[in-house]
């Protein structure tokens, strides 16, 4: 009944949709010439052979699925769609050849339909928590094998499906089977009668480290002879607590350089005013001693992970959930986080037993937390040591979950 409920509110809400796609062109959040893709109409034909589907919500989840992708492209043809123009970005730069990359229909009947009719892919896979109803239930009358990987789910989340169990069965166990990311999750699902759950550990763990050009690195080395700290994947509300943070220190280290990774570098303007002006990478600007530098580039992340000796990173002070603080940790630098964590608890559970985490929750905290680390590079180093220490576990997880995907594609 739900499910029925809501297939018909989306198939009336299609012109609402498509009013509100135009809305984010304006806002630089989707491709014109793409658009058509959000209504299930593809801009390439379908590759012939076996297809596996891989659907990952953005850049996060796209970096975590990667190794996964590139294990499943050697055996056929990849498609791998995500919902952000920054991913279809990070896709274009990363993907192996065998793969290529599509805007996922919105969760509309028809949309759905024309999507999968299309590409008619031999098994779907899902990313952590990308639960859409038309597009599960339309892969289940196609007979095509679905799977979830780095599945998450919350306490609130599950307390919200128990009170829907029938369509949790239907959704949820329609899964040939979940791989969840952590403890926590495996037992939320089970609590909602998922039987094949995988305790395999989390993919953001296992991911190779962010990649980096060597002659960029070596030239902004060069030009950061002093101290230096990185704000990463900052959101809204963040920068103004970084540029506050970085004055306060400029007293104690007047060349300081704060280097400022917004989150989404379409802001990169808005983040240099809030900077006073700050010189910006998308401009071919270099930093300056005392100032911000706004790296408003996509996919250089892993090189100023790599001129920092330690990281904040952002969606964790103003903003919700956090993001990924694995990539700098297995890169041997520590994290500084504000208290927003619940999308990476285990993770910073692992972090914080290494005594490689410092949280804060404002300006004047993140201030001593840079200040601490600055002041002493042999601490940072050494809890850079433990951070990189703490996710060493690997467990070939690429590999088990491509082979396992594998074994359920007829």
């Amino acid at each position: 009944m739900i499910l029925s409920v809501y297939a018909g509110a989306t198939r009336l809400a299609a012109p609402v949709l498509r009013r509100m796609l135009l809305r984010r062109v304006a806002r630089g959040k989707e491709i014109e010439a793409r658009l058509p893709e959000r209504e299930g109409i593809a801009s390439l034909p379908r590759p012939p052979g076996r297809l596996i589907w891989v659907h990952a919500a953005s850049v996060g989840e796209t970096v975590s699925a990667l190794p996964v992708i590139r294990l499943l492209a050697a055996a056929g043809t990849v498609l791998l769609t995500t919902g952000t123009v920054t991913s279809a970005r990070l896709a274009a730069e990363r993907l192996p050849e065998n793969a290529v990359h599509q805007f996922v229909p919105l969760d509309v009947p028809g949309w759905v339909a024309r999507f999968l009719d299309h590409w008619r892919p031999d098994a779907a896979v899902f990313l952590e928590s990308e639960i859409w109803p038309n597009l599960l239930t339309a892969c289940d009358a196609r007979g095509i094998r679905r799977f979830l990987i780095n599945g998450r789910i919350s306490a609130a989340s599950t307390a919200n499906w128990r009170r829907a169990p029938a369509t949790a069965r239907k959704l949820l166990g329609g899964f040939i089977a979940i791989h969840a990311q952590s403890a926590g999750d495996a037992a939320n699902f089970r609590a909602l009668g998922v039987a094949n759950v995988l305790e395999w550990g989390n993919l953001k763990f296992h991911a190779a480290p962010l990649p980096c050009d060597e002659a960029a690195l070596a030239a902004l080395r060069a030009a950061l002879p002093g101290p230096v700290w990185l704000a990463a994947s900052t959101h809204p509300g963040e920068e103004e607590l970084v540029f506050a943070a970085h004055r306060a220190l400029l007293a104690e280290f007047p060349a300081l350089v704060t280097l400022l990774v917004p989150r989404h570098p379409e802001r990169g303007a808005e983040v240099a005013a809030i900077c006073s002006a700050a010189p910006r990478r998308a401009l071919g600007q270099m930093p300056a001693p005392g100032q911000v530098y706004v790296a408003d580039t996509l996919g250089e992340l892993g090189l100023f992970f790599r001129l920092s000796p330690f990281a904040f990173v952002g969606n964790s002070l103003a903003g919700f959930g956090g993001h990924n603080i694995v990539e700098p940790a297995i890169l041997g630098r520590p994290v500084i986080c504000g208290p927003h964590l619940e999308n990476f608890e285990e993770s910073a559970a692992r972090l914080r037993a290494a005594e490689a985490l410092r949280e804060v929750a404002d300006a004047p905290s993140l201030a001593a937390a840079v200040q601490g680390w600055l002041a002493d590079p042999h601490a940072a180093q050494a809890a850079g040591t433990r951070a990189a220490a703490a996710f060493m576990d690997t467990e070939r997880l690429p590999e088990r979950l491509s082979h396992a995907i594998l074994q359920g594609v007829p």
